[in-house]
């Protein structure tokens, strides 16, 4: 079936079956990082419906993509495959591809994050809604300047909406998905701190609630903190994103950061937690400055 059109997510996010696991799609020019380069983490959505139709869990629990090709607006093909269906699990792969030749390959393990009880919760009871709670132990040679807790940060309205700061021209990403920082990174005004560390806000500017398949572009939809280290940019290589519970509506509270640049490559990991304060989704990425 073709994904409900209700918001530009979503229609932005529709496939077509053609049969035998294949999909037709288009890749919209509403979701890009510069001119003619669609947002990874948006084509890795686009993988993750139509993979999604194919089974009959409805998470997305890990997730795992390699971009091949920056993806362009226009016309392409999803081809998937379900390699495992299980009662309590089950994997497929997908394979976005345009004119020229693949762009991204997919694997995911789907699950239902809403049917399974949390053994740490007294009386398995949940969280919000049929969400299950979440229990964090610090690791014991953990080396972040944070906790396990999600970012402290102030009221949205009192945060920063980055786009007053500079223009991003060619950036359409940026009209779909709000943000506010509540510490500005130093590279928004050309004096990158040398501390790619930064929490935030971020939601739809549509209004769309999210749900663990937005989540798979969420985690990729802000600014590489690595431009704080004085880099040009960043372009992803490979992402892997993990969805720890289905979110509550509302502002998402954000934290990325990067410990390591070497030898042309960075990796940065992203945390997500919702508005009831229970963490939703973990990803790491390896990239390659530009």
């Amino acid at each position: 079936m073709t994904t409900t059109a209700s918001s530009e997510f979503d229609t932005d996010t529709a496939v077509t079956p053609s049969g035998n696991g294949h999909y037709s799609t288009t890749v919209s020019d509403r979701w890009v990082i510069r001119e003619g380069v669609a947002n990874g983490g948006y084509l890795l959505a686009l993988c993750v419906r139509a993979l999604g139709d194919q089974i009959a869990l409805p998470d997305p629990l890990a997730v795992s993509a390699h971009f091949l090709r920056p993806g362009t607006p226009g016309p392409a093909e999803i081809t998937t495959e379900v390699v495992k269906q299980g009662r309590r699990t089950a994997t497929g792969s997908a394979r976005l591809s345009q004119q020229d030749g693949a762009v991204v390959l997919a694997q995911a393990t789907y699950a239902d994050l809403g049917g399974m009880p949390d053994p740490a919760a007294p009386n398995g009871t949940a969280a919000h809604g049929d969400t299950v709670t979440s229990h964090d132990t610090a690791a014991p040679h953990n080396t972040a300047a944070f906790d396990n807790t999600a970012p402290a940060l102030a009221d949205p309205d009192s945060c920063t909406d980055p786009l007053t700061l500079s223009e991003q021209p060619g950036v359409t990403l940026a009209a779909r998905v709000d943000y506010r920082l509540d510490r500005v990174p130093g590279f928004w005004y050309g004096t990158p701190s040398r501390n790619p560390v930064s929490e935030f806000w971020l939601r739809f500017a549509d209004g769309r609630a999210a749900d663990t398949t937005a989540l798979a572009m969420l985690v990729d939809a802000a600014a590489p903190v690595v431009l704080d280290l004085g880099v040009g940019g960043s372009s992803t290589i490979e992402l892997t994103v993990h969805m720890r519970a289905r979110p509550a509506p509302g502002w998402l509270a954000c934290r990325a950061f990067t410990r390591h640049l070497s030898g042309g490559y960075h990796e940065e990991d992203f945390e997500i937690w919702d508005s009831a304060g229970v963490l939703v989704a973990q990803s790491r990425q390896l990239a390659l400055v530009r």
